[in-house]
């Protein structure tokens, strides 16, 4: 079966732990804005396969080991004793800062631009959005959470930010008319 009616009466459980959650808590709520960035990529890396990254590699792989993270996280949250590898972060932010010497003369942020350019661009922005958003989440229940979750989701956006510009390469961003 794909349902167990566990859950009509508001409530949930999670993995290890023993209490049962409300469905309106800042844990699940936590959750769900993982789950909803998990989708997402998974939307952007069926958009993403053809795209090879300037490294040898595609940004279809690097969104995939993206998700994986998540479910380390989502696990996190949900109470079982797992960890996202500190490892990892170093390898985001390393890939931040290649994709950032790649796109040169880029050199920071120095305005935001409106979304759109090619259609991966546009999703990987729409991304980024909602990772923030679940950082937010996150960060509502940080003492749930490793340090080095927080630390994870907030590069993400970073990564997110930077996969956007790579895929825009060679097309003239536009800037907010204020």
């Amino acid at each position: 079966m794909l349902y167990t009616k566990k859950g009509d009466n508001g409530l949930t459980t999670l993995f290890s732990c023993s209490k049962k959650f409300s469905k309106g808590s800042a844990r699940i709520e936590a959750l769900g804005a993982l789950d909803e960035l998990n989708s997402l990529l998974g939307f952007c890396k069926t958009k993403a396969t053809e795209i090879e990254s300037p490294f040898g590699d595609s940004i279809s792989k690097h969104l995939e080991s993206v998700q994986n993270d998540l479910f380390v996280i989502q696990a996190e949250v949900a109470c079982a004793k797992k960890k996202l590898n500190k490892k990892r972060i170093n390898e985001v932010e390393k890939l931040i800062n290649k994709i950032a010497k790649e796109l040169v003369p880029f050199s920071g942020i120095k305005s935001f631009t409106i979304s759109g350019g090619t259609e991966l661009s546009a999703l990987l922005d729409y991304s980024r959005a909602v990772a923030r958003k679940a950082e937010r989440r996150c960060v509502a229940i940080k003492k749930h959470l490793s340090p080095d979750s927080l630390k994870y989701l907030n590069r993400l956006s970073s990564l997110l930010f930077a996969l956007a510009r790579l895929a825009n390469k060679g097309i003239k961003e536009k800037k907010p008319k204020y």
